[in-house]
Parts: structure tokens; sequence; C-alpha cells
């Protein structure tokens, strides 16, 4: 498979994993085919297929969560975002509205429920901000998770490094998996992604004060590029860092199941799969005409 590269790591908190890096993949323009790769990826995973840590870029584009869809203006706020050149669309995981550019990497871990009485979201999380902080281990920064006001897509998952967010975390589940998923400022200004996301509420909420949705600041988000050490690059220096601990984990036995349970769906697949979360996760807001 060109520009995908896959492998496994050993059981020990980050365990069963296959790695598939499309990060330097960027010439599909629909931000929902990487949505709907992982609807395909998850089913897969519960019915037995090995887990999967799926990291993702796109150039310009904007993703709502439901709830922002619902806003009275959002048809307003994605036609004039569609203007400026963004694909704009809804994902059907948690979480609210985000900015996507090649700044971002997206990390999604694609596991198997466990068995009955053992599930907790929390622990799914946590999973998610482990991989991160450990990613991030090396500049030294200490990496905290926790709500920060005034962000974009807030949650009480949101990661910060001295106060400013650059990662949320949202999750998708099935019946047998689920996918937690991760955006992560790398690159850019943080105030400038702030902007956006503000701009986009003022219009998806028309002007109405009595409707629940973030109330973004500028100065609560910022990039890794601003936060460490990372400088010039940040992107790809944490993709290689996240690919770096998964890869420490790796056994030659791992490998040898990942290969049993190796699966990616054709492009043609994904794309029905995308066309219909477009159906049946479309924008509802009253301009929407529904």
């Amino acid at each position: 498979m060109d520009k995908q590269e896959m492998t496994q790591p050993k059981k020990n908190g980050l365990s069963d994993l296959l790695l598939l890096d499309r990060s330097q993949d960027v010439t599909e323009q629909d931000v929902l085919y990487p949505f709907a790769l992982e609807e395909l990826l998850c089913k897969h995973v519960g019915e037995g297929g090995a887990p999967l840590c799926h990291l993702w870029r796109h150039p310009r584009a904007f993703v709502m969560g439901l709830r922002d869809s619902r806003l009275p203006g959002a048809a307003e706020a994605a036609r004039h975002l569609e203007a400026q050149g963004y694909n704009v669309a809804v994902r059907n995981s948690g979480g609210a509205a985000v900015p996507l550019d090649l700044g971002v990497v997206n990390v999604s871990l694609i596991m198997p429920k466990r068995r009955a009485g053992e599930i907790d979201f929390r622990d799914d999380f946590e999973r998610m901000f482990e991989l991160i902080r450990l990613a991030l281990q090396a500049t030294g920064c200490e990496v905290r998770k926790g709500e920060i006001e005034g962000a974009y897509c807030p949650g009480d998952y949101d990661l910060s490094i001295g106060g400013r967010k650059f990662c949320g975390i949202a999750q998708r589940r099935q019946a047998h998996a689920y996918v937690v998923q991760a955006f992560v400022i790398a690159e850019g200004a943080g105030v400038e992604k702030a902007r956006q996301a503000r701009e986009f509420y003022e219009r998806a909420s028309a002007g109405a004060q009595n409707i629940d949705f973030p109330r973004v600041t500028a100065d609560s988000m910022a990039s890794l590029e601003e936060l460490t050490d990372l400088g010039n690059g940040a992107a790809l220096k944490f993709i290689e860092a996240v690919k770096r601990v998964v890869r420490e984990r790796q056994t030659p036995d791992g490998m040898e199941r990942a290969a049993a349970g190796l699966w990616v769906p054709e492009p043609s697949r994904v794309r029905e799969m995308a066309a219909l979360l477009r159906e049946r996760y479309g924008i509802r807001g009253k301009e929407s005409g529904e």
C-alpha cells in the first residue's frame, strides 16, 4: 500500500496496535474519508481484527460536532467556510468544531470493547493521553489533562501545556469496538485557529444567546510549535514521535499477529461509507430546511 506503514507493538499499555500512517497522503479532499475509513476499520476490529493507531492530516477542512450541526445558523456558517475553500463536514463522534490543516495531526486508536463490567470510557481516553504524553516526553514539557476554559472542542480530556490547549479527544463507539480520536495542533498559531472556531460559532449561533455552544477565546489554544522546542516541522516530528512510541513496543510475535489481522478497505468502499455518513449526519440547523 502506498504511503502507508503498518507495524504492531507488544502487549504493554498500548497493546495489540497496527500502525496505519496516512499522514503523508494529503490528496484526498473529502474530510469524511478518514472518518469513513475508521468506521469500517472499527467494525473489522470488533469482528476480531487487529487494533490500530491511525495517523492522518487534511490540507484545509472544518469538522463540526453533532451539536454544532444543530445550531440555527450552521448551514450558513458552512457555506461561508466552503466559500473560503474549506471542506466542511459533520463527524459522527463526540466533541465539537475543529479546524484542520496540515499543521494538525489527527491520531485515532481503534480498539475492541472489553468484557461487560470492564467498560470505562475514561480508560480509553487515558490510553490516548498516555500515547501523546510519551510522544512529547523528550521535549521536557509537562502535558496536563483537564478542560481549558475558552478552548474549542472543550472537554475533560483537553490536553494542555502551560495552561494552553493543543489537543482535544473525542470518541465513537460501535457494538463491539470503539475509536478514540485526538486532534493535535502541532504547527501554526493557536490564536488563529481559535479565531476560526470563534467566527464559526458567531455565524452558526445566528446571534442567539440562550443556546449552548463553546465561547472560544483567543488565548486558550496554542500549537506544539509554540509550546515546545519542536520548532519548524513540528507536525512531522510529532508524527515520528508517536510512531516511535508504538515501535518501541514491537516484538517479532506481534508482527506475525499483525500480518494475520491486516485489512484495509478499498477506496471505493470507503467513499461509499463517506457518502452514507454525510447523509446520516448532515447539518440539522434550521437553515438546512429541517
